[in-house]
């Protein structure tokens, strides 16, 4: 079973605007995402792992993990995640506030939409739905 890594979305509430902010930045290079940490168990996320966003509560998406890397010496090491640019939308799953990033284990995350117009259900009303056990 592959071993994600889930992060909050800041500066952005939704994907689009995600998706804006990817656009403007530097086009045609890979999309890293820059933590201070590296994971420890940085080979079992580079197998097969998703990074899942967090926008506002919710968890909207996911995009796989290319890989882990190690960057910068002594006080300037950091960590830089190589992500894939397909952006999977996920059922949205209410999810609290947290600091940097944390593990989530493939039981705990959530399905992708796919197909017959699901990854189009408005956030809230997916939440909604879910909190209500109808989704």
């Amino acid at each position: 079973m592959p071993l994600h890594m889930i992060k909050l979305v800041v500066g952005a509430a939704t994907i689009e605007d995600l998706l804006a902010w990817r656009r403007a930045q530097s086009p045609g290079e890979p999309w890293v995402l820059r933590t201070r940490q590296t994971p420890r168990r940085a080979e079992e996320l580079a197998a097969g792992g998703s990074v899942y966003r967090v926008f506002r509560g919710l968890i909207l998406c996911r995009q796989r993990i290319l890989a882990v890397d190690t960057v910068g010496e002594g006080a300037a090491v950091r960590c830089q995640v190589t992500l894939d640019e397909t952006v999977v939308r996920v059922a949205p799953t209410p999810r609290r506030a947290f600091q940097g990033w944390r593990y989530l284990d493939a039981k705990d995350a959530p399905p992708d939409l796919a197909g017959e117009g699901l990854d189009e259900i408005p956030p809230d009303l997916a939440r909604r739905l879910r909190e209500a056990g109808a989704w």
